[in-house]
């Protein structure tokens, strides 16, 4: 089996600590007001003195098998890296039209303010590359997330699958199912948090009479154009769907 690197969480033993979002905040430099990772709340109804649990769920980029927003790039900037399974951004190729970002159900994507590009987690490509495991895994005190590569039958999140078959939850919209590589262990909420992958028409018709071997040709001058034209149609701002919602339900 190919490498899939992806990540098993067991959000019973979540405490909302947010030592995850604050350790992916150093460690990859993102600015004030974004995150790339968060951890969902669901607080129960406990009208009439029934008792009821809290549920958090932490989350970040899914790295999706089916990833939305690689269909929604227009420049191939978006990719699937087929070394790893990780969903990158190359930063030369992304002309900042935020076309991904509605295009991710999870709002797991930024525009980066001074960058003026997209944004999102890479699994800590930086850390990773020096031997270390994402900030996130580092840092959880309960240890509730759980990283690896799903195409080791030795690694750990591939053990934690094998052990929990039946019980294993994927956090999707039905209407844009994009197979997340992000796991959660037995029951986990809230659920119902994810939108439908929206692709913007503009883009859209860019998209459809683009090669895609021309989409991935850094610096083409005339695909930025026409890029860059589209971007101008676009009126709504999507920077805010991502902005300071750490730890929203």
């Amino acid at each position: 089996m190919k490498k899939q690197l992806a990540m098993v969480i067991d959000a019973e033993k979540c405490i909302d600590c947010k030592g995850c979002m604050a350790s992916c905040k150093v460690a990859n430099e993102v600015p004030a007001g974004f995150w790339r990772n968060w951890v969902k709340r669901q607080i129960p109804d406990v009208a009439g003195g029934a008792f009821a649990q809290s549920h958090f769920q932490p989350g970040g980029c899914m790295q999706c098998d089916k990833p939305t927003c690689v269909t929604a790039c227009p420049t191939g900037a978006t990719y699937k890296d087929p070394a790893d399974g990780v969903v990158k951004i190359d930063p030369r190729l992304c002309i900042g039209c935020g076309n991904c970002i509605p295009a991710c159900p999870y709002g797991a994507r930024y525009r980066h303010p001074e960058k003026r590009i997209a944004d999102k987690c890479d699994f800590c490509a930086s850390r990773r590359a020096q031997g270390l495991s994402p900030a996130c895994v580092d840092t959880c005190p309960t240890k509730a997330r759980v990283f690896g590569d799903l195409g080791d039958p030795e690694s750990e999140v591939s053990r934690l699958l094998k052990e929990n078959k039946g019980k294993v939850v994927r956090i999707v919209n039905a209407k844009s199912d994009t197979e997340p590589n992000m796991y959660y262990l037995a029951s986990t909420l809230p659920a119902d948090w994810p939108h439908e992958a929206e692709i913007r028409s503009p883009m859209r018709a860019m998209i459809s009479v683009v090669n895609p071997g021309v989409k991935i040709a850094a610096g083409l001058a005339g695909l930025g154009a026409l890029v860059m034209f589209g971007k101008q149609l676009l009126t709504r701002d999507e920077d805010g769907d991502h902005k300071d919602q750490g730890g929203a339900s």
